[in-house]
């Protein structure tokens, strides 16, 4: 006796799969894109810092952020461009400035001092300052950004400390000895005050410092 065959089932059918919509990324960029970015602005910045902006070439930049030399005009154009994006005085800097100048008077010189050396320690903020400060004298942006630091930066930390009629000088002065002994430390390498600690040069200039918070009495 033959049994009656089964029928198979009848297949059913495939549905198309929804593709998927394309992951969107914040400010319209890519993270790749970004991560490329800030890869040549730090290559820009150690070789600005090292070499200063005329000796610095674009294939420099290129080489040494591991890219090829049209990225580098693709994110940032000319040179000129990237060299102004590279300039900066970290944000680290006019918080440190307040939180010294927050204190008590007493020791306050050494305080703004040791505040300012700190940030020039930091390793990740070095290059650009230094790229402000070793340009400072043949670019003008690099200038203004150094005056920015002098005039704004500093005169917001200080200005409830320093008043009086001549307190635009007094805190210009306290700019020069800032920016001088980053320029000594930092760039010339003056022996032997890169290798001095920051507290002993704190020690050392914040009396320099501390007779320019108050206004000059006249000689009689």
């Amino acid at each position: 006796m033959t049994l009656p065959r089964s029928t198979p089932p009848e297949p059913q059918p495939q549905l198309p799969e929804t593709p998927h919509p394309p992951q969107r990324h914040p400010g319209g960029r890519r993270p790749g894109e970004n991560r490329t970015r800030e890869q040549i602005l730090d290559a820009a910045r150690e070789c600005f810092a090292e070499r200063g902006y005329d000796a610095t070439s674009v294939r420099r930049i290129a080489e040494t952020a591991g890219v090829d030399q049209a990225l580098v005009h693709h994110f940032y154009g000319t040179k000129e461009k990237l060299f102004l994006n590279a300039l900066e005085i970290p944000l680290r800097m006019p918080e440190a400035l307040a939180e010294a100048a927050a204190g008590d008077r007493v020791g306050l010189g050494s305080r703004i001092v040791l505040a300012h050396l700190q940030v020039w320690e930091d390793a990740s903020a070095r290059p650009a300052m230094m790229t402000t400060l070793r340009s400072a004298a043949t670019h003008r942006s690099a200038a203004a950004v150094l005056r920015d630091y002098a005039t704004g930066t500093i005169r917001e930390a200080l200005g409830k400390v320093i008043t009086g009629e001549d307190a635009e000088l007094r805190i210009a002065l306290i700019a020069t000895t800032l920016i001088g002994l980053s320029l000594t430390r930092h760039l010339v390498r003056l022996d032997p005050v890169p290798e001095v600690s920051p507290e002993e040069l704190a020690a050392r200039l914040g009396p320099v410092i501390d007779l320019h918070l108050d206004p000059v009495t006249p000689a009689a």
